[in-house]
């Protein structure tokens, strides 16, 4: 079992690449935040996980063993594979499906490509204990927040955004949509945010 590899990014391709280890190519499926932030002769370590199946052996690459740890406990949610695990590691940060787990956020998860409701509400349903000191830090963040003590504000703290940043995108907003309508806002909200 191959537990870290360090070396050099030798190729990148759209869901992988190929570290360079002492002259032996190792590829490696990874997450697009992690391939979006190195380029081909960038030293890396990676903590890895071998996925190992009849036909084939795939190893996935982490930068954190917190990553990794999470990567395994979703393959441990029935229904999800590695390749959903990934998706989500690749849309949103550690501690954002950390948070949205932990504050039982459903809307957040969905928004991954390929996690549809049930499996985000088993993803909860499953590891929601092993996140719950996180929750309070949610509700903490929230609490200073009365003018806009709101669903959308409460979605943009699980994805990890400062209650500043939050306040501030839903401000800019505010007049493009109707408040009662979460999702948009939050749309129009991470759109702005992503802008900056």
């Amino acid at each position: 079992m191959i537990g870290m590899l360090r070396g050099k990014v030798w190729e990148i391709y759209p869901d992988r690449l190929i570290l360079d280890v002492n002259s032996v190519g190792y590829e490696l499926v990874v997450s697009i935040d992690l391939l979006s932030k190195h380029r081909p002769g960038q030293e890396l370590i990676l903590h890895t996980y071998q996925l190992q199946r009849e036909d084939e052996v795939t190893l996935f690459g982490f930068t954190t063993l917190q990553e990794k740890q999470l990567f395994l406990e979703m393959l441990g949610v029935s229904g999800i594979g590695p390749k959903a695990a990934m998706s989500i590691l690749s849309a949103l940060s550690l501690t954002q499906v950390q948070s949205a787990i932990a504050s039982e956020n459903v809307n957040i998860l969905t928004k991954v490509p390929g996690i549809g409701k049930k499996t985000a509400q088993r993803l909860i349903l499953e590891l929601k204990e092993k996140f719950k000191h996180l929750s309070s830090e949610v509700v903490k963040l929230s609490a200073g927040t009365q003018s806009f003590q709101s669903e959308a504000m409460e979605t943009l703290l699980a994805l990890g955004f400062s209650s500043d940043e939050a306040k501030s995108a839903l401000s800019k907003v505010s007049s493009q949509v109707d408040e009662s309508n979460t999702e948009e806002q939050v749309r129009l909200a991470l759109r702005y945010l992503a802008s900056r």
